[in-house]
């Protein structure tokens, strides 16, 4: 729960630098639904069905990681994709080796006041012989604090991730140079660079179009379409 707070706390963070919000709507994903059955099925093995048979539950735990990175290899061209999927594979690549299960600090896990019953299966845990321990669930968010949970380097990549890519798809003060949205954005009369960030780039922001040009943004567009 901690790591969707910051990735949703992540997404919001370029409007306060200037960034265009209303461009991340026009982001699409393919095969999106890959991405949601991994999530779900996380979910089902760790809220739902945590007391199943416990090869079973690790199995698909793994798999959840499998189908997370053919999401990525389909989408990896939309920033902060390969970030993010760099910090789920260093997840995933542990989880593996330590038989489906993201090896954690025991001191970590009191301070954020988790307690895994014996035998009830953890999408992390104190594992005795653990391997890559260091790229486990090794810091911690304390309680008090609201979200209480430990985290690892992967973890961090991914919100860093979503910050980058929000950052990078809005155009805020924060990147050199937006992505280039997708042409049916443009078709949408979606600005192509934000005037502010197109400043900073060394970009003329691109011109308002008139009633007089109106004939001619069928034909640009129409070019890019075919162009693609």
């Amino acid at each position: 729960m901690l790591v969707l707070v910051l990735c949703i706390l992540a997404l919001v963070t370029p409007a306060f630098f200037g960034g265009k919000m209303s461009r991340l709507a026009f982001v699409r994903f393919k095969a999106w639904w890959i991405l949601v059955v991994a999530l779900l099925s996380q979910i089902l093995i760790i809220e739902v069905f945590p007391d199943a048979d416990r090869t079973m539950l690790e199995v698909v735990h793994m798999a959840t990681y499998v189908a997370a990175g053919v999401f990525v290899a389909i989408n990896w061209r939309i920033p902060g994709l390969l970030v993010i999927a760099a910090g789920g594979a260093m997840n995933g690549v542990t989880i593996a080796l330590n038989g489906g299960q993201l090896p954690a600090s025991k001191p970590a896990l009191e301070m954020a006041g988790i307690e895994v019953a014996k035998g009830e299966f953890s999408n992390s845990g104190v594992i005795k012989d653990s391997v890559l321990p260091v790229f486990g669930d090794i810091f911690v968010w304390p309680e008090p604090l609201p979200f209480a949970n430990v985290f690892s380097f992967g973890d961090a990549l991914i919100v860093f991730g979503v910050f980058y890519g929000a950052h990078k798809i809005a155009g805020s003060r924060l990147v050199k140079k937006p992505w280039q949205l997708p042409v049916d954005a443009l078709a949408a009369g979606e600005s192509q660079v934000p005037a502010a960030s197109a400043a900073e780039a060394g970009q003329a922001p691109e011109p308002r179009i008139g009633p007089r040009h109106s004939a001619a943004r069928p034909a640009v567009i129409s070019t890019a379409m075919e162009t693609h």
